[in-house]
């Protein structure tokens, strides 16, 4: 191991803590700000470490009543300043505690929110356009992440219940958009909170009506088609301090004239925790291209373990170990969050 990697973990174990939250409540009326920040290195394949940055800021400010609450919402991220974006989520929300919830604006859709990732303790975005295909460019295209994706730069309406007997539906609607005609997610989340083994099932549909040009993985092509349908689902099982995961996801393009992005993603993850120790150990396969004929296919396997020391509720230093395309890596960093 690089020993420019083992002074950033060092480091990372050693620093203080310096993150506070940001909030203001007054009269029924409250302003927040939340996020993170990392910052580390990564060395794949024995070569000279290149630096690895990842962050979020989202606010949010609402007007709190008896029975519900109003209110907006606005966030950036790392994405979304790289695919020269500015806005990550944008929309106005309003919350009921005998309905649920209704967003209108651009986010992303209920399916995705109900959707379940794998556990993992580190800081490479295993279950969000993750980091190492960044840095590591794949052979061929991926399907990244494995709950729906029907993109979030399009004006969206997402309607989501409350728990119902440990149940939550939630559905999608999206129009106007950059990139196709309209899209009608649906999603289903189903929890078991209570009892020695506690458990999470989820479900999501997606349905894109005629793509055209529609970026919805950084690391697959453009799509134009007539439509996209997507499935996903997945599962959580925690016990004692265990938690197991497995999630899939399936895309489809009907008649595209793009190169092949749809295909299937699959992945399977543990985590532990001990005091402030965590672990966890993921595996994610992609393969693109298998519906079709003529187009080249593309699988791409990817393990990755993780160790995590939480000095603070707000700082903690992670390093990571895998492989991805073929590639072996190792990183290390330090994460802040308020």
């Amino acid at each position: 191991m690089n020993p420019k990697i083992l002074l950033l973990a060092a480091a990372a174990i050693a620093a203080p803590s310096c993150a506070r939250a940001i909030g203001w409540e007054s009269n029924g009326y409250a302003l927040n700000v939340s996020g993170y920040g990392t910052a580390g290195m990564i060395d794949a394949d024995d070569e000279k470490p290149d630096f690895l940055g990842d962050w979020r800021i989202r606010g949010e400010a609402r007007r709190d009543m008896a029975a519900s609450r109003l209110g907006l919402v606005y966030a950036i991220d790392a994405q979304t300043v790289d695919s020269d974006e500015y806005i990550d989520d944008l929309f106005l929300f309003w919350q009921s505690r005998r309905y649920g919830r209704m967003e209108i604006g651009m986010t992303e859709s209920a399916a995705g929110k109900l959707g379940l990732g794998l556990p993992d303790v580190g800081a490479l975005r295993v279950n969000d356009n993750p980091l190492f295909y960044k840095k590591i460019n794949p052979d061929g295209p991926v399907v990244a992440d494995g709950t729906i994706d029907s993109g979030d730069q399009s004006l969206r309406l997402n309607l989501v219940t409350n728990p119902i007997g440990g149940v939550q539906y939630g559905l999608s609607v999206a129009t106007l958009a950059d990139g196709f005609d309209y899209a009608v997610d649906a999603g289903l989340k189903i929890r078991r909170p209570s009892g020695k083994v506690k458990t999470a099932v989820s479900f999501g549909a997606s349905f894109i009506d005629n793509p055209d040009n529609f970026s919805a993985d950084p690391y697959a092509p453009n799509l134009t088609a007539e439509w996209r349908a997507q499935m996903a689902a997945g599962l959580n099982v925690q016990y004692n301090s265990w938690i197991v995961g497995i999630n899939a996801r399936a895309v489809y393009d009907r008649d595209a004239i793009s190169p092949a992005s749809d295909g299937v993603s699959a992945g399977a993850g543990v985590s532990y925790d001990l005091l402030n120790y965590s672990l966890s150990l993921s595996y994610i396969i992609s393969s693109v291209g298998i519906w079709h004929d003529g187009d080249r296919r593309y699988t791409n396997n990817t393990v990755l373990g993780s160790f995590r020391y939480k000095y603070s509720a707000n700082v903690d230093g992670w390093t990571s170990i895998g492989v991805a395309s073929k590639t072996p890596f190792v990183s290390a960093g330090l994460r802040l969050t308020f």
